[in-house]
């Protein structure tokens, strides 16, 4: 029996790795209900989360998971039992990049260690691999697995007239801090006349934001807040464009959800970006706002749109989260030596 260790629930509400492990138990339940086990901190968690500032102290204890085979956490923890057999998903490294001091220790300590203790690594995309290699060359790379994340099905481009005219706003979605570049962004539309700038996710605007916001692009800005499925992808269907000017990703969700709703894409050209991008985004090469401005610009072209949504499509068509799941139980079953039994009654 498999133990998914839940604590990710414990330390935020939404994001990538939250995102990455709905997904995965949500197929789990369905396909192998008698070869999982839930920790507590899912049900727990999704009854009612702790917020962003709640001590976690289980984030940092070893697994209480005897009598299982195999130990999958969702955030860098392994198994108290050394015959139990740990799995690690490596999400990014954006700590041992853009952190510094204790939080960084600590994080980054608990992550190689878990790693290290881990019989195979599942990493998000090659990108995120190489990382791994650069900050642990003597992993044994026959341990690592590249496995991509999906994109949900309920992005998808809207029928109906409203949704194939392109408002005069472009969509920042998700955290804003630091290497996220937000204030590239404020000043790349600061640039560009009668366009607004829209963020979705990421917590309400900062005093610092507001000031920025105000002095260059007052009266042009807005916060959707925590935006439901739904509700992102009618602002995808809806946005001139989606503005990903991140300048490190471990693999950027947004990117390929924009793209299966049918949205143009204007990021930067580095970290796995071009990996999930593929050809079917404006990719710009240096963190300036010129090459941004130049890109939202060629917008106006409705064949460069229609280019870039066609192009889209089949770009997005290549992740799923059905592949994700397939490939994440083959790594289980080859740890494990044997197949997982599969529900009964199929």
């Amino acid at each position: 029996m498999i133990f998914i260790d839940c604590v990710i629930y414990s330390l935020q509400k939404s994001g990538g790795i939250t995102v990455y492990f709905n997904e995965l138990i949500k197929r789990i339940s369905l396909a192998y209900p008698a070869s999982f086990l839930l920790s507590r901190d899912y049900v727990e968690a999704k009854r009612k989360w702790a917020g962003k500032d709640f001590f976690c102290p289980e984030r940092y204890r070893d697994i209480d998971c005897d009598n299982y085979a195999l130990c999958h956490s969702s955030y860098y923890r392994i198994s108290q039992n050394k015959n139990v057999k740990n799995i690690t998903t490596v999400h990014d490294f954006t700590y041992e990049k853009f952190v510094k001091g204790p939080a960084r220790w600590v994080h980054s300590w608990q992550k190689f260690r878990a790693i290290r203790y881990s019989e195979a690594i599942i990493c998000i995309s090659e990108n995120t691999k190489q990382d791994l290699l650069h900050y642990l060359p003597d992993v044994d790379q026959e341990k690592i697995f590249v496995i991509y994340n999906g994109v949900s099905d309920e992005y998808f481009p809207l029928d109906n007239q409203a949704a194939q005219v392109r408002k005069r706003y472009v969509l920042f979605v998700g955290a804003r801090g630091g290497y996220k570049n937000f204030t590239l962004a404020i000043n790349v539309i600061a640039q560009l006349k009668d366009i607004e700038l829209l963020a979705v996710g990421g917590g309400q605007f900062s005093a610092k934001e507001l000031l920025i916001l105000n002095q260059l692009i007052p009266n042009r800005f807005s916060h959707a807040g925590f935006a439901t499925t739904e509700q992102l992808n009618i602002l995808y269907n809806e946005a001139l464009c989606l503005l990903y000017p991140s300048s490190y990703e471990g693999f950027g969700i947004p990117i390929i959800e924009a793209m299966r709703a049918g949205c143009p894409v204007v990021a930067m050209n580095a970290s796995s970006i071009p990996e999930v991008a593929g050809d079917a985004a404006i990719l710009v090469d240096k963190p300036e706002v010129a090459g941004f401005v130049d890109a939202i610009n060629s917008l106006c072209n409705k064949e460069k749109i229609n280019e870039l949504r066609e192009l889209g499509f089949v770009q997005a068509a290549k992740f799923s989260w059905d592949e994700t799941f397939r490939q994440t139980v083959a790594v289980y079953e080859h740890v494990l030596g044997h197949p997982l039994p599969k529900r009964i009654d199929e």
